[in-house]
């Protein structure tokens, strides 16, 4: 199983990991259902999708609040 990191607004890889760890040690234990639901997704094969967001996206929703109404920074 590998877990891959996506940014959900820009949909950049941010990396993945390519061993098997516990979810507890990735701090998935930390998250309410909602936001696994949100953030986590899984594939046929096996593998763990996880939607975060990278630094430009963060920088950006920093300087501009607003950008919080949309779902995804680039349209």
């Amino acid at each position: 199983m590998t877990i891959h990191y996506h940014c959900r607004h820009c949909k950049t890889n941010l990396g993945a990991i390519d061993q098997q760890m516990q979810s507890e040690s990735l701090g998935f234990n930390h998250l309410t259902n909602d936001e696994r639901t949100d953030m986590v997704s899984y594939h046929s094969n096996g593998d763990m999708h996880v939607h975060a967001i990278c630094e430009d996206c963060h920088e950006a929703l920093t300087r501009n609040p607003d950008l919080y109404e949309l779902d995804h920074l680039i349209q």
